[in-house]
């Protein structure tokens, strides 16, 4: 068995010990290693199928899993992304045609690589993926595409993450797959009229889906604000949902691009808005719950538009959407602006609460050592989602990987000296020196 191996096999064990290990313990938990990992190569001719094992596994090549990647090849870690689109920045792709990202190009970098834009230009979601293409590529990280995860468990000390047919083992796991993982749409939306085309927005992308009348938006963030935008040129648009807020000046403006964008994304969403400040623990259930404000669109500009806003809609009556105030409204479509579900259930871990979402802490997850979480709304500070924002996220579970790891080689290589010494018969006080 080789160093790295066994290394390896020691770090589960290692994480969870809180007692100093004496010269006893090192030398059977050396043995039990050796021991458990022989009994679990495959044997010749046939049986269990060689398994790939890696220190790190990172599930997502995402704006969160590229800067995981980043961040652990720095380090020096052997690490797998596992990626399940056909590229790397698909998700960017396949979503609306007039998208632009929200935010200037000096916010849409990772570590490592400027984005090719203009700093005050504000790319459009084709430049964002093939920027990560590019990322990927250029700091050659290892990404293995059309590789969708299907489960991930627990095995002998070890995790174990089934993708494409295959086992791949690791000591450590970072999932990295964001929270849009599954779209959320309420269940009376199958009482409206068949006739109504329902699309959710993670499906839209651009006018010639929808049919001619009224469109309803029910989810009055940033994507039903834009959507909604786009829409009022050709249909008449109602805007449900509750108002999210805003931020008070336009972000395309000559001072919010040079001076104010900088202060709300790098001041008060990245340093002011985190779980260690009180403003930040304070207002943090309520942005969970609702989303953060609007960065482009601002209510009047909606009003300017055409677009009307109404009050949530509370469900469905007579094939038609019902508003919380009574109001049926006669929608030819419906666009569920609704956000996302985590779509964890794929995780058999005792990590996921009762609402779907990971147990975790600033990215580690509570009780399962060496399984995070990078990526996730308000993980850290409000900033943890944005593209500016995850690459801290993705340092601090890089740096806690690599002291474990650190960690665990100690304890490991301390288990075998002392396994050896143990096993060397000592003289006796009686016995004769050797003759020289």
């Amino acid at each position: 068995m080789n160093r790295e191996s066994l290394n390896a096999r020691s770090r589960a064990t290692a994480q969870n010990l809180f007692i100093e290990q004496g010269d006893a313990f090192m030398a059977l938990e050396g043995r039990r290693i050796l021991a458990e990992e022989n009994g679990r190569r495959p044997r010749e001719g046939g049986g269990a199928p060689e398994r790939e094992r890696f220190d790190v596994v990172v599930i997502g090549a995402g704006q969160a899993g590229l800067s995981v990647g980043y961040h652990l090849a720095r380090r020096g870690l052997e690490f797998v992304i596992l990626e399940a689109n056909e590229r790397v920045g698909d998700a960017w792709r396949r979503r609306w045609d007039s998208l632009r990202l929200f935010t200037p190009a000096r916010f849409d970098a990772l570590d490592g690589l400027p984005f090719p834009a203009r700093n005050d230009s504000f790319p459009t979601k084709d430049e964002m993926a093939d920027y990560l293409e590019g990322y990927a590529a250029k700091l050659r990280l290892p990404v293995r595409t059309r590789t969708r995860v299907e489960s991930l468990s627990r095995r002998g000390g070890v995790y174990v993450v089934e993708a494409g047919g295959r086992e791949i083992e690791a000591s450590h796991v970072v999932v990295a797959a964001a929270s849009y993982q599954r779209p959320r749409v309420p269940s009376f939306a199958a009482e409206l009229d068949p006739a109504i085309v329902q699309i959710h927005s993670s499906e839209y992308r651009n006018p010639s889906q929808l049919r001619k009348g009224p469109v309803l938006l029910v989810g009055a963030g940033n994507s039903g604000a834009e959507i909604a935008i786009e829409l009022a040129r050709e249909h008449r648009v109602w805007l449900a949902g509750r108002d999210v807020g805003h931020i008070p000046f336009r972000i395309e403006s000559f001072a919010g691009r040079r001076l104010l964008a900088r202060f709300v994304l790098r001041v008060l969403f990245h340093r002011v808005l985190t779980v260690d400040t009180p403003i930040g623990r304070r207002l943090r259930p309520k942005l969970l719950a609702k989303g953060g404000p609007l960065l482009r669109q601002r209510p009047h500009e909606l009003e300017a538009a055409g677009v009307e806003r109404v009050p949530r809609v509370a469900g469905a009556e007579d094939g038609r959407p019902r508003l919380v105030d009574g109001r049926l409204l006669d929608a030819a479509n419906v666009i569920w602006c609704t956000g996302f579900g985590p779509g964890l259930d794929w995780i058999h871990l005792p990590v996921i609460d009762e609402h779907g979402e990971p147990k975790q802490d600033r990215g580690v997850a509570c009780g399962e050592a060496g399984l995070y979480f990078v990526g996730l709304h308000f993980e850290y500070a409000m900033s943890s989602v944005m593209i500016h924002g995850v690459g801290r996220d993705a340092r601090r579970v890089a740096e806690a990987i690599a002291a474990r790891m650190l960690s665990a080689r100690r304890i490991a290589d301390a288990a075998r000296y002392t396994a050896a010494t143990l096993d060397v018969p000592k003289a006796r006080a009686t016995d004769a020196p050797p003759s020289l």
